[in-house]
């Protein structure tokens, strides 16, 4: 009798133990449980990690002027297949004394549709030197900003070029006044690589890959990037020439966080 009362007790304990914050049964699943990342996507620190990395939608130096939904850590996510065609990009940089640098890569979908969102509201002097000729309720119908978008896939990358021996600091203040995207580089928000004419995420007719209004210099900056990528199968968006996709490396559009990398 004594042990069946033992016995009673045990499980009664038991049972209101597992009622209490944080406890999780065998087999059962925390109800703050993340989607986990699909085993096609890697970090890309985790294949190369000497290419540089300054995620814009991680913070607030971005056209909508603050963190997009589901970047919670600044690091680049792609498929192993696009991490891998990256590196071969890199090894070919590097002698050359220059570095990939990534802008965006894997976008989680409620991104976009944070995107989407912003783009049916007001707009702040910040935000508009992102698009200074172009009224924000077009961005849509010209194809700067879309609903769903190949970075879901994590075959798509936004990246540029960093001459190595140079200062690839971008110290952005959110405070700052800087010139719109469109202007000097020495007027524009810092962006710490080589000048290609225009700044990232400008939506201006001057970002078009082959834009005949920007300097010789320029030009090379954007032709040695477009070479590079493109001898690895990347395919670039004519619109802007920070964009690259690589054929059939992605599946259809996902929407788990970017979360920190594991150490």
């Amino acid at each position: 009798m004594k042990r069946m009362r033992r016995e009673g007790a045990a499980a009664t304990l038991l049972a209101f133990a597992l009622t209490l914050p944080g406890a999780i049964t065998a087999g059962a699943q925390s109800p703050k449980a993340r989607p986990s990342m699909p085993n096609s996507f890697v970090y890309l620190r985790d294949v190369d990690p000497s290419i540089l990395q300054d995620m814009r939608y991680a913070g607030a130096n971005n056209f909508t002027g603050r963190k997009l939904a589901g970047y919670e850590a600044a690091e680049c996510v792609v498929t192993r297949k696009v991490a891998e065609a990256l590196a071969r990009v890199q090894q070919e940089l590097k002698p050359r004394g220059l570095s990939l640098k990534m802008l965006d890569c894997y976008r989680p979908q409620r991104a976009s549709r944070a995107m989407a969102a912003w783009a049916g509201g007001g707009e702040t002097p910040a935000q508009k030197r992102f698009y200074p000729k172009l009224d924000k309720r077009n961005l849509f119908g010209l194809g700067y900003i879309a609903a769903y978008s190949a970075h879901s896939t994590g075959a798509a990358v936004d990246l540029t070029l960093v001459e190595l021996a140079a200062d690839n600091r971008a110290d952005f203040d959110p405070g700052a006044s800087y010139a719109d995207c469109t202007q000097p580089a020495a007027k524009r928000a810092p962006e710490g690589s080589i000048d290609m004419g225009t700044g990232y995420d400008c939506f201006d007719i001057t970002s078009h890959t082959s834009a005949a209004s920007i300097t010789s210099e320029q030009r090379n900056g954007r032709q040695t990037l477009l070479a590079a990528m493109r001898r690895q199968g990347f395919v670039n968006y004519f619109r802007e020439w920070w964009h690259f996709s690589l054929p059939g490396a992605g599946g259809g559009s996902a929407d788990f966080p970017i979360v920190p990398r594991p150490q």
